[in-house]
């Protein structure tokens, strides 16, 4: 069977997040598996004295951490490759390096550990999109400059239309990038995360109000995977009928 489609629009940018909360790296390319992104928050470290079910160390407690740098020693297969992390003052330590987990453990305040999972540690769905002109529409409505990468998403699009807030409309369907086809799921809810500006770690309160105010609180769209395959910058993007 062969889909009937539109063509919306075309893949701008690409992010893979290694280890929760950390900083992320701008793709090329990457495969979408099953667990979203290859390599995408495949590691996190958990706070040794929270036995809740979230019990990972977030930049809701640790702002500094999203000017943590992880790394594969081999992008190309990262499920197989070694994990470090560059560190806000440029040293490269391993994952599990005694040296990172006591650095964390100050920054938090308590001891953490660290995790890596195949299969990913994700807050809900395994992947994650949203328009350039969404982010636009909503740095126009801030008094202050807005980045858009504080919403951590995993594919940012460049939609034909330029509409704000076009990926709300495409809600259950399907959209077809490269070789994968992806389905959006629903709405992202967005937390305190949004407010940690991704390179200072400073907090800014008024982004999260903002989102609450103006879009019932949220940006960006959770998506699953349908079918595998890799995807580029550049690829057009086809929404199924």
């Amino acid at each position: 069977m062969i889909d009937d489609f539109i063509e919306v629009g075309t893949v701008q940018e690409i992010w893979r997040y290694p280890v929760k909360s950390m900083a992320g790296e701008r793709l090329d390319a990457a495969r979408v598996s099953w667990y979203g992104l290859d390599g995408d928050r495949r590691a996190a470290f958990v706070r040794d004295d929270n036995h809740s079910g979230f019990p990972w160390l977030t930049a809701r407690q640790a702002p500094e951490l999203v000017r943590y740098q992880p790394f594969y020693a081999n992008p190309t297969q990262p499920d197989e490759a070694a994990l470090q992390v560059k560190t806000p003052d440029g040293r490269i330590l391993p994952l599990d390096s005694a040296e990172l987990r006591e650095e964390l453990a100050e920054l938090y305040g308590r001891s953490v550990s660290p995790m890596r999972i195949k299969r990913g540690i994700f807050d809900t769905l395994t992947l994650s999109l949203m328009s350039r002109a969404t982010a636009q529409a909503l740095d126009a409505v801030t008094d202050f400059p807005l980045d858009y990468r504080c919403f951590r998403q995993n594919i940012i699009i460049e939609t034909f239309d330029g509409r704000p807030f076009a990926e709300e409309d495409w809600l259950g369907q399907v959209l077809i990038i490269g070789e994968a086809r992806i389905r959006l799921n629903r709405p992202i809810s967005r937390c305190q995360m949004i407010n940690v500006d991704p390179d200072t770690a400073v907090r800014n309160t008024a982004v999260l109000q903002m989102v609450a105010q103006t879009r019932n609180n949220h940006v960006g769209i959770g998506c699953t995977p349908e079918t595998p395959g890799l995807i580029r910058v550049g690829d057009t993007i086809k929404l199924a009928n």
